[in-house]
């Protein structure tokens, strides 16, 4: 059983690598576990939840024989338009899930599901008033999805974020939003963070199934390539400037997006690619295990110089 004393001590680094829509798989799941950090994927990056439900088999068995490894958590989407989450809630019981991340949605009713097999729930949230919700859902975490975050984004300072959060809930704060070395690991901690919580620097790796086009991009790119709209999905995320004159559009003219559909989204972000501000500190693709030694040495230096 897991609970939110055991999940920091099972951990070698304070960091849950973040799950990303369509660059989150198996591979990079086991690959931080075995690594020591947690891993996560979103349900919906298999097509079907019979796909789901393998990729579940795929990872519990590549981590069975490794008892130092970290738990592993799923992405759900618990939103309206999403036709699978019932059928995926009923997968990630029978598998027994570690950590279930859920976002657009918290339901008193899945935590309480995912509870009774001993397992984790954390929300994402982007402001004060969605993680008051969450908290009375009564999920264990809170993920505060601060400015600068890939993917759906929140535009508070996470000074401002993980402040007001903290006021009210005791429980863990992963923070997000542009978090890409071992110094920006302990800055989260030292802002009062229990974990950082990374996309961005997880999918310039080399286990990311992200197109190799979308990983160059994220090296190739800094700050200033980020740009923030609600354009391509209907939910303000950020995504790369270039991305989006390669597929044809203006940055600066961008067609209004009707309301958020998860099937029109899909579609959007295969040529239209997300990724945070932090990207001006990524230079290279590693493998999850030379990133994670390299974050770990950066993070202690980073605590030893303070």
């Amino acid at each position: 059983m897991l609970n939110t004393t055991s999940l920091p001590a099972r951990l070698r680094l304070p960091v849950i690598a973040a799950p990303m829509f369509l660059a989150s798989g198996p591979q990079l799941v086991t690959a931080c576990c075995r690594a020591g950090i947690c891993g996560t994927f979103p349900a919906l990056n298999q097509r079907t939840s019979d796909g789901f439900a393998l990729w579940l088999d795929e990872i519990a068995g590549a981590l069975d024989d490794d008892d130092n490894a970290a738990p592993y958590g799923v992405n759900l989407i618990v939103h309206k338009t999403n036709a699978r989450l019932q059928a995926d809630l009923e997968i990630t019981i029978r598998h027994k899930v570690p950590l279930v991340i859920t976002s657009l949605g918290a339901v008193r009713e899945l935590v309480d599901a995912v509870h009774s097999y001993g397992g984790l729930v954390f929300h994402d949230v982007t402001n004060r008033r969605h993680a008051e919700k969450a908290v009375e859902a009564g999920v264990d975490g809170i993920i505060a999805v601060a400015a600068g975050a890939g993917g759906h984004a929140g535009t508070l300072s996470p000074f401002a974020l993980v402040s007001e959060i903290r006021s009210f809930f005791s429980g863990p704060i992963a923070l997000s939003g542009a978090i890409s070395t071992g110094a920006h690991i302990a800055a989260a901690r030292a802002l009062g963070a229990d974990f950082a919580y990374i996309g961005t620097r997880f999918l310039a790796t080399e286990e990311a199934i992200a197109p190799e086009g979308h990983k160059r991009m994220i090296v190739d790119g800094s700050a200033a390539d980020i740009i923030y709209t609600p354009a391509i999905s209907g939910v303000p995320a950020n995504f790369l400037k270039p991305s989006i004159v390669a597929a044809g559009l203006d940055p600066d003219d961008l067609p209004a997006h009707q309301a958020m559909d998860l099937g029109s989204e899909a579609k959007a972000w295969k040529t239209v690619w997300s990724a945070g501000q932090g990207i001006g500190a990524i230079d290279d693709i590693p493998s999850v295990g030379a990133l994670v030694d390299r974050l770990d040495a950066e993070y202690r230096a980073a605590c030893a110089r303070l």
